[in-house]
């Protein structure tokens, strides 16, 4: 029942009833979805055949029914036990039968009672009843007026929120002056809850019903606070929408009636054509089908209609089907790889194999190859060489510090500024599906909360899984086993394991100085001299200058700081042509220092006047190719105390150990007394102490200088060495034997001891290297120190593998 039509029925058509005697027995009438209040006058349908034989029951004595509410609405024959025994005593002011046989009734409440006995069921309820007689009040005192003042005004704040005050209404709630009538006049109208309605209608006493009615006033004022502010919000958007709708409708009618057509029709026909002429495989075409339609729905300012149009110009970016057409010429490949990059023969050759196969069998998946080796050594321009060779676009991407497996998956569409992954965007950036996509640092990706980029490339560098790899943003397959994927790394060991067996590892080592030499006439002084803006005419370059720059300003197993070197000689030659200079400028190894300075390395050539006993040369390997390792071991009377200096690691310490106890056993070869160690401190140290060293390789090395020291002999000239030894003296394997042959070449040494194990490896080692050289394959430290102190070298030596 609405406000309006209960403060006019409650107050304008209501009879005082207070002097009618009530009878102790009433017909009853069960009343449900309402709870009927005092003074109330309210319209009823009676259609349950016992509610029509109780009102007539009524209207044939005092007029006077029982009303009692149901508990449950949905009962339609309820038992006693099923309604509340407090209700309301109301008297049958008017009745109409209605054409279906109900009644409509208008009561009028006259009296609150409880029902203490049911005399009879049938035909209709005949109730025992108690009225209800509701404590006196005196007078008003101040907090009464207070909690009434407080009812009338948030009664009128609700009526406001609703749109349904008027000055009528106000007057009537303002008049009422008993705190108990203003309760059942403001609480029947607050649509509540049956029970809630119940608990004011059973309390008695009127302050109590009063600061009840006030506590639910309080809670639906809030409620009705922020239901207007929710339609008031809506109200608003939708008067925006309407205007903004509006507007657009006539700009549409302008431009058709001026002859400029309908862009949006226009802009939807031009995509379905773009989908129909654009290659790509059927289901793909469907998905953008479905997606220009659910365009074609939206209002076009829409975001969820820009995510759409983003996502559907993707699909038509995306190059499904187009490539460009392999170079097959063998001949003509090998000619530009053999311009772009001197040696480097493994790789150039499986190049050319999988062109060959390309060239029988057109089929074939791409490669996934992966160059590992030191900085500098032309690993990312060689995957350049390799496209211009093959006749197919190049695109680099940097998997350095990457730690977002998004970057190669995509973003979901679901989150702003979602994107598709690096790959797609390589893709699409070169236009081609068949492109050589090179993927640099693949050694240095990362992984954090984000995800692990290096476990979502197990699919991406996998041709057995990549003819479907599905990208987050796209959620479809997209074909990438006709791409040719080339990675690069420094070192492979930090490549997850999945990730390195998926790939074709191909090893790239230093440069001999010859090598160096050769590249950089032909490919770093050219460049340098075009990038500093002077002629090859304003410069003579010697080629011993170079080897002396190469000797003795850079070491590196790369040729970047070779190629700085050479480009600060060309800047110094562009400024004195910018200031008027002629040429041309000779550079030869006697002016050298004028441009670049005194040498900066000083090669270990030069450094044999150094050779003393305990001093031996072993071999290293580090990421950036190989390098030479100096021991040194001094003895001193003492306890037999081992010292350690050079920031050794674990390994090698034990390395060290076990020299020690090689020696040990050893003493009779010696020539010393058997508590010789007991009795003197050995003082083992490697030098460039501020590098952490580590590796078992140097272990051969550490018992030669134990050896050399103890004897007193120096080792033989010109010497290195490298392998792991055991207790036993046995002679183990090691890795980068041809990295560690180059770093013995660049610092002037020609004989290296290495494992017997190791011979195999020498056949990787370049052919002039293996000229100037002499390797000493041994199986143990007996023929080490053979070896090493000059007794039978000429029947261990090899030159040739």
């Amino acid at each position: 029942m609405d406000f309006n039509d209960s403060l006019s029925i409650g107050m304008d058509d209501f009879t005082d009833h207070e002097d009618m005697v009530i009878p102790d027995e009433l017909p009853m009438m069960a009343v449900r979805d309402v709870v009927v209040f005092n003074y109330m006058i309210i319209p009823l349908f009676v259609g349950r055949p016992s509610s029509v034989e109780a009102v007539n029951a009524a209207l044939a004595g005092d007029k006077l029914l029982m009303l009692l509410t149901q508990k449950d609405a949905t009962r339609d024959n309820p038992e006693p036990e099923d309604l509340y025994t407090v209700g309301m005593v109301c008297m049958v002011m008017r009745t109409l039968k209605l054409p279906d046989g109900r009644l409509k009734v208008l009561v009028q409440a006259v009296s609150k009672a409880k029902v203490k006995k049911y005399v009879k069921t049938e035909p209709y309820c005949l109730v025992k009843i108690k009225p209800i007689v509701e404590a006196e009040i005196g007078e008003t005192d101040v907090a009464t007026e207070a909690l009434m003042r407080t009812v009338r005004e948030q009664t009128e704040k609700i009526m406001s929120l609703r749109g349904i005050l008027s000055a009528d209404l106000m007057m009537i709630i303002n008049n009422i002056e008993e705190p108990g009538r203003l309760a059942d006049l403001v609480g029947s109208n607050l649509r509540l809850k049956i029970t809630e309605s119940q608990a004011i209608l059973e309390e008695a006493d009127p302050i109590k019903r009063l600061k009840l009615v006030n506590d639910l006033l309080a809670k639906e004022l809030e409620v009705s606070t922020v239901q207007a502010k929710i339609q008031s919000d809506a109200k608003e958007e939708m008067s925006k929408s309407q205007r903004e709708y509006y507007l657009r409708e006539q700009l549409h009618a302008l431009q058709k009636e001026l002859g400029d057509g309908d862009e949006r029709g226009q802009e939807i026909d031009d995509l379905l054509r773009k989908i129909k002429k654009t290659k790509m495989p059927k289901p793909v075409r469907k998905e953008a089908k479905k997606q220009v339609s659910r365009m074609e729905m939206m209002h076009p300012d829409s975001s969820e209609a820009t995510i759409i149009r983003t996502y559907i110009d993707w699909i038509l970016d995306v190059p499904w089907k187009k490539g460009t057409k392999d170079r097959l010429d063998l001949k003509a490949a090998k000619e530009v790889l053999d311009d772009d990059h001197f040696g480097l023969e493994k790789i150039k050759e499986r190049i050319l194999e999988y062109l060959a196969v390309r060239k029988l069998n057109t089929e074939t998946k791409g490669p996934i190859l992966c160059f590992v080796g030191p900085p500098g050594v032309g690993k990312t321009s060689l995957g350049k060489s390799v496209a211009r060779a093959m006749g197919r676009k190049f695109y680099r991407l940097s998997l350095g510090g990457m730690r977002d497996e998004a970057e190669i998956r995509g973003h979901r569409r679901t989150y702003i500024g979602a994107m598709p992954g690096r790959i797609l965007q390589g893709l699409k950036t070169v236009n081609s599906n068949n492109p050589v996509f090179m993927m640099d640092e693949i050694d240095k990706i990362g992984s954090d909360y984000r995800g692990d980029p290096s476990s979502a490339l197990l699919e991406v560098l996998d041709p057995e899984q990549n003819f479907e790899f599905s990208d987050h943003y796209m959620n479809m397959p997209f074909d990438l086993s006709k791409v040719m994927f080339i990675t690069t790394a420094n070192r492979s060991d930090t490549i997850p394991g999945p990730l390195l067996d998926r790939m074709e590892i191909i090893r790239l080592s230093g440069y001999t100085l010859e090598e160096k030499a050769v590249i950089a006439r032909k490919y770093l002084l050219p460049r340098q001299i075009t990038e500093n803006g002077i002629q090859p005419r304003h410069l003579r370059f010697a080629d011993t200058a170079i080897e002396y720059i190469i000797s003795h300003y850079t070491h590196e197993a790369g040729l970047r700081n070779l190629e700085r070197e050479i480009g600060k000689i060309c800047r110094k030659v562009a400024r004195k042509i910018a200031e008027g200079g002629k040429g041309p400028y000779a550079i030869s190894r006697n002016t050298l220092d004028r441009y670049l300075g005194p040498p900066k390395i000083i090669p270990e050539s030069e450094l044999e006047a150094l050779r003393q006993p305990g001093l031996v040369t072993g071999l290293a390997w580090t990421e950036v190719g190989g390098e030479i390792l100096t021991i040194e071991v001094n003895l001193m009377p003492g306890k037999g105390k081992m010292i350690l200096t050079g920031q050794l690691g674990d390994v090698m310490k034990e390395s060290v150990q076990a020299a020690l106890t090689y020696c040990r056993s050893r003493c009779d070869d010696l020539g010393i007394e058997e508590d010789y160690f007991e009795k003197h401190d050995i003082h083992v140290h490697v030098p460039a102490g501020a590098i952490p060293k580590d590796g078992p390789s140097a272990g051969i090395t550490m018992a030669t200088a134990i050896y050399s020291a103890v004897t007193g002999k120096k080792v033989l000239r010109k010497l290195a060495m490298t392998g792991e030894v055991t207790l036993r003296g046995r002679v183990l394997p090691i890795g980068g034997l041809k990295e560690k042959a180059l770093a013995a070449v660049r610092a002037g040494l020609n004989k290296v001891i290495i494992p017997a194990q190791n011979e195999k490896d020498l056949a990787e080692i370049p052919a002039e290297i293996r000229k100037t050289m002499t390797f000493y394959p041994v199986k143990n430290m007996d023929e080490v120190v053979e070896i090493a102190f000059n007794r039978t070298v000429k029947k261990k030596e090899i030159k040739k593998p």
